[in-house]
């Protein structure tokens, strides 16, 4: 139990009392229970979320051997998992197959490729969600899962639960385990092979008092049985009576009864045995004399006979436990495998059967225990081949082992695999959490596209994934170190770091990255001895160097705040990870520069400052676009002229240099055209018949309104172009649906007409490109409403307020592809003296 004080945490929950803790972990362990009971379920798992709410951690499980449970003991909130979207929605996630599984969570499927079903429901009280709870059964063919009244009652017993946990933490100081005890491990209760029944008989008067399981042992039922020792001896086999009676004798003799066999008749022929075990207590211990026999009945059933029947076959047998280690072994198993049945017992298979040291093989017991089927396979023995079948049920599983022909190459049977000898194995397996890691990790970072994304996912995945407090993760750029996302450090650690040059960043930081080797510490007094030079931020700490291309690009620092031992499993796993995040921090790496460079060349397209005039605002966005890093083509621009001020907003097709390029060279024509003192339609006119002697397969579209702010008008022309918004000072906003030409680049002889409108003083027009309006799956006309609609509602405020609230929406939009160009232009009536 926990002790007083703080813990970091597993759970949301702190330290207190020893009692308000055991009715905690009371409560868990009757809601896991009950959900494997209400669901017919083998095995089920309580998840809660830790104090920071960012990672769901395992806090009971039933059923299910705790090897297999190593890997998911710590979740990521936003993990692609049934447990963690469960917690996520506060929906029920229902997988009743493996199909289904592989569909909804592939990555999951791969790592626990085994035929079953499962069912995650969030634990919640209220609105607050406090963890998930999930259920595992055996997937058949052509079943269905769960009922919904079986998901009903789930979902019941995790909202039962979380009540319980919501009350006892507004009940006082709150209840919760310490980090290193672990989860609570629940065996699921299964038919007793043994009952053991109570009884207290008064050998001076014959008396003798009993409990149910006493009467049901000697054939009676409990509402009839009249309290006398001599009805009991009715009972029992008449050979055995004179035993039975002899025990009042033996008891008073010698004050106890040991194991003293009686054979009870069964109403359809043959017996079972009872044992009877007793004491006489001394004088004062409840009783007033020696006359009293205390003590109980246990009732064998077919134990002792199935026991004694397996030491006589002539096959190989032996029991497993939940967590696979043997229990059982018989006579003929261990003549087989030429192992002493002391070196067999508590061991696991793979781990003393030569024949079973492959990978593979423990693959096939876990199958068994994951998916509660059958499974048969062929392994190499001492003395040649043999057969291995598994059973398994909720408690553990049953096996059998025979001799077996030698399998042919050929062999088409799939469990007919051969296992090469220990040497070839002396590895240990990578388990399905290890696997989950890595798919989960690298899922994740192929969505990642800048280094401050990698960065992110990183953080974000690595820290559940082994239960660590803090990481810092550094980029190197021209040899030297530059942060990227840290969690937890203190300054004092990280800024020794910060742009130091790699050979002198320090010693396990540069000797992790010139090395390439993975630097373990795992105590306080470890850490001062490898790193003297650097104050100790953490009890155990982790350098993992990110190598890629045979390139230093980056390290990940790994902190925890008590003594952690790292298994091998757990170093296997992180140093596989650090390649992956290498190899995503060197993308990543290489995006970032491209993106500055193509970035900083659309800029330079762009005009840096646009004109002012009296009685006129302008102002201009530019927004790349999101799912790629490839510049464009959109454009703007403010050219004042001797006729007013020429306002120009174009899109030229296509997100590439080639793109950006033609954008420079129109956008210089128009400007050329333009100031020459060209009509609005002249200018399209004219920058039509440059881009088709440019390049006859480009397209673009313009829109082009000449201002003249003393008469108070504008006169618009469109190429193709989405139309201008005019807001009046009112508010009212209107689509100028005015006449246009086609596309630029299509026909040299196009015509481009004119519009000329009245402009009133106080209003705004906005000129916009179509990634401003245009999303997948969706209509341009609603966009370009639904833009209409904001302008009009947007509060007071300066044009630049009023170009970022219109972009606002588009910046978290994940339907948006393209870039944007905009430009608004706020007329008010020139001040003339």
């Amino acid at each position: 139990m926990a002790s007083t004080g703080t813990t970091s945490g597993a759970h949301p929950f702190g330290t207190t009392s020893i009692e308000a803790a055991a009715e905690r972990d009371d409560a868990l362990v009757d809601a896991v229970l009950k959900a494997v009971e209400a669901t017919g379920a083998h095995a089920g798992s309580v998840f809660l979320a830790s104090p920071d709410g960012s990672t769901l951690v395992l806090a009971a499980a039933a059923g299910m051997p705790p090897s297999l449970l190593g890997g998911w003991r710590r979740i990521p909130v936003g993990s692609a998992i049934p447990v963690a979207e469960a917690f996520r929605t506060g929906r029920t996630v229902h997988l009743p197959d493996a199909e289904s599984t592989a569909r909804r969570f592939p990555q999951l499927a791969v790592a626990v490729p085994y035929p079953f079903g499962s069912a995650s429901v969030p634990v919640a009280a209220g609105r607050e969600t406090l963890g998930a709870m999930a259920v595992v059964w055996a997937a058949r063919a052509g079943g269905h899962g769960l009922s919904q009244a079986r998901r009903r009652q789930l979902r019941s017993t995790a909202g039962r639960l979380g009540a319980a946990l919501v009350r006892l933490r507004a009940a006082g100081p709150e209840a919760g385990r310490a980090a290193d005890e672990g989860p609570l491990q629940v065996a699921v209760p299964a038919a007793a092979a043994v009952r053991v029944g109570l009884f207290d008989w008064d050998l001076a008067t014959g008396a003798l008092a009993a409990d149910d399981t006493v009467c049901a042992a000697f054939g009676l039922v409990p509402e009839e049985y009249d309290g006398r020792a001599d009805t009991l001896a009715a009972r029992v086999h008449p050979s055995d009576r004179p035993a039975f009676h002899a025990v009042a004798r033996t008891a008073a003799r010698e004050g106890r009864v040991l194991a003293r066999c009686l054979r009870v008749p069964e109403p359809g022929g043959g017996h079972r045995t009872v044992e009877l075990w007793g004491r006489v207590p001394e004088p004062g211990a409840g009783h007033e004399t020696r006359n009293h026999l205390v003590g109980g009945v246990i009732e064998l059933g077919t134990g002792m006979a199935a026991g004694a029947s397996l030491e006589r076959l002539a096959d190989g047998f032996f029991g497993l436990d939940r967590d696979g280690r043997i229990t059982y072994a018989n006579h003929r198993l261990v003549r087989l495998v030429h192992i002493s049945r002391a070196n067999l017992m508590g061991r696991h298979p793979w781990e003393v059967l030569p024949g079973l040291s492959d990978p593979a093989c423990e693959d096939r017991f876990r199958a068994a225990q994951v998916s509660q089927q059958p499974v048969s396979f062929l392994a190499r023995g001492p003395d040649g081949w043999l057969e291995f079948s598994l059973r398994p049920d909720g408690q553990g599983m049953t096996g059998w082992v025979a001799r077996a022909a030698e399998p042919r190459p050929a062999a088409t049977d799939p469990t007919a695999r051969t296992w090469p000898a220990p040497a070839a194995a002396s590895h240990a397996p990578t388990r399905p959490g290890a696997l989950y890691r890595v798919l989960q990790m690298s899922g994740a970072l192929t969505e990642a596209v800048t280094t401050q994304e990698v960065g992110e996912v990183v953080a974000d995945q690595l820290l559940p994934a082994v239960g660590g407090n803090r990481v810092v993760i550094y980029s190197v750029r021209e040899r030297r170190l530059h942060l990227l996302v840290q969690r937890g450090y203190r300054e004092s650690f990280l800024d020794r770091f910060e742009g130091a040059p790699l050979q002198h960043a320090g010693g396990p930081v540069t000797g992790a990255l010139t090395g390439g080797t993975p630097l373990f510490i795992e105590s306080p007094e470890e850490f001062a001895r490898a790193c003297p030079e650097l104050e100790a931020a953490s009890h155990s700490v982790v350098f993992l160097p990110l190598i890629a291309s045979s390139r230093p690009v980056g390290v990940c620092v790994l902190g925890f705040d008590h003594a952690h031992p790292f298994t091998d499993e757990e170093r296997s796993m992180l140093t596989a990870l650090s390649g992956l995040i290498a190899q995503a921090l060197e993308r990543a790496q290489l995006y970032d520069a491209k993106s500055a460079l193509a970035l900083g060349l659309q800029n330079a397209l762009l005009p840096h400052r646009l004109p002012s005039r009296p009685g006129v605002e302008v102002t201009g966005r530019y927004l790349p676009g999101t799912d790629w890093m490839d510049i464009g083509g959109d454009w703007y621009d403010a050219i004042p002229t001797d006729q007013g001020l020429a306002l120009v907003i174009g899109d030229v097709e296509g997100h590439n240099v080639s793109a950006a390029a033609t954008m420079g060279q129109l956008r210089s024509a128009v400007r050329a055209f333009a100031t020459a003192g060209h009509r609005p339609s002249e200018v399209l006119a004219g920058t039509n018949r440059v881009l088709i002697d440019l390049d006859p397969d480009q397209l673009a579209s313009c829109c082009y309104v000449l201002l003249d702010t003393d008469a108070a008008t504008a006169d618009v022309v469109r190429a193709g172009h989405c139309p201008p918004l005019l807001r009046r000072p009112e508010g009212d906003t209107e689509i100028l649906e005015v006449p246009g030409g086609p596309l630029l680049g299509i026909d040299r002889t196009a015509d481009f007409p004119e519009t000329r409108l009245r402009l009133p003083p106080g209003c705004i027009l906005a000129l916009y490109t179509d990634g401003l309006v245009e999303a997948r799956d969706s209509d341009i006309a609603i966009g370009i409403d639904q833009v209409r609609t904001g302008l009009a509602h947007a509060g007071a405020g300066s044009l630049d307020d009023l170009a970022d609230t219109l972009l606002d929406n588009a910046l978290h939009s994940a339907s948006r592809n393209d870039d944007i160009a905009l430009l608004l232009t706020q007329y008010t009536r020139p001040d003339r003296g």
